[in-house]
């Protein structure tokens, strides 16, 4: 595993979407995303939120980004 930089929520949103999740439905700040072949996962940040590397690297464990996708 590479390693994270604290990242605004908005560029990861960004990133996760270039790498093929699409955003399925949104309640609110919460976002649905979907992608063939992985389960359904929740992005419940903010666009301006700052995203620390802890959760990062939660959210690529769950998702696949990778350190270079940003």
């Amino acid at each position: 595993m590479g390693q994270w930089p604290s990242t605004k929520a908005k560029r990861v949103l960004a990133a996760l979407l270039r790498a093929g999740w699409s955003v399925k439905r949104q309640t609110g700040s919460h976002k649905t995303l979907s992608r063939a072949g992985w389960p359904d996962f929740v992005f419940a940040f903010h666009d301006g939120e700052e995203i620390g590397p802890r959760m990062l690297a939660r959210i690529a464990k769950h998702t696949g980004l990778l350190p270079e996708d940003l």
